[in-house]
């Protein structure tokens, strides 16, 4: 579950969103208000508002957002529960309060709005209000058994882990199984292992690196794993026996039919690669 918070000003534009019947819009809490439009609510705010001129940003907006399969099975009682959970935990208790359900997409959340000034004429403390949004919902989160916002990362970052696994395990065959002698054939030769090789054109026109597309994901080749930046990949290929992974010693590289120059240091780290590979060898250059 994700929350957001903000102080604003406008708050009969921003309700009147909040209220947008087009989006299945569903009241869940009601709380010290009688009107039945963003306008009375609005007016009913401003009468507590009136009583501290000195705080322009007098209305609370929040966001509740529980994961799309979380939200699947929620109904109206629980969201309300969830309202009720997260005003608790924010200390807005007493206070007036309206709640909207969004449910027009798959991604069901709430819109809160929160008088910020009390019956006595206080003002509700904003400080670092995203920040204590954030951490009231994982509360809830917790407390109703939803899930959190950090279990929904440790997630992405295990996903993660396999996908540049698998794309690492990919390269690796290509570089086994292929054994390809150019920019080209790389590219080429992982399209067959079913990893999509993306070329990285920068401002200056020059081939800089590869992204790799794969599962729905894209990465850039240092994020796949340090091996599999352009720079190292142009040292496996040059490694291989009659490798063309330059074009006639020059800083290009034929990339589907069309040269490309590579960056100035990137052309420097494989030509040097290339050199010191022809000494050691005691061929010369």
């Amino acid at each position: 579950m994700i929350g957001k918070g903000k102080s604003i000003s406008h708050t009969r534009a921003s309700m009147s969103y909040g209220w947008n019947q087009e989006k299945d819009a569903e009241i869940v809490l009601k709380e010290f208000l009688h009107g039945d439009s963003p306008t009375e609510i609005t007016q009913e705010f401003k009468m507590l508002q009136d009583q501290n001129y000195h705080c322009t940003k007098n209305t609370l907006s929040f966001v509740i957002s529980p994961t799309i399969e979380d939200g699947k099975r929620l109904a109206a009682k629980d969201l309300q529960a969830i309202t009720k959970r997260f005003i608790h935990e924010m200390k807005l208790g007493e206070r007036q309060a309206i709640a909207f359900v969004h449910q027009d997409k798959d991604h069901k959340h709430i819109h809160l709005y929160v008088n910020r000034i009390d019956f006595k004429g206080v003002a509700y403390n904003d400080s670092f209000i995203g920040k204590r949004s954030q951490l009231a919902a994982e509360k809830v989160a917790e407390h109703m058994g939803l899930t959190t916002v950090k279990q929904v990362q440790f997630e992405k970052e295990f996903n993660l882990k396999e996908i540049r696994s698998e794309i690492k395990r990919r390269h690796d065959l290509t570089m086994k199984q292929f054994k390809p002698k150019s920019f080209d054939d790389y590219v080429k030769t992982m399209q067959v292992n079913g990893v999509k090789v993306i070329p990285t054109i920068n401002n200056q026109n020059k081939l800089q690196g590869f992204r790799f597309e794969f599962d729905g994901h894209n990465l850039k080749g240092s994020e796949v794993h340090r091996n599999m930046s352009m720079g190292n990949i142009g040292k496996q290929i040059a490694g291989v026996p009659r490798s063309k992974v330059l074009e006639s010693n020059t800083v290009s590289v034929n990339l589907a039919g069309k040269m490309v120059d590579l960056t100035p240091n990137l052309a420097l780290k494989i030509t040097k690669f290339i050199i010191k590979k022809a000494i050691d060898k005691g061929i010369g250059y």
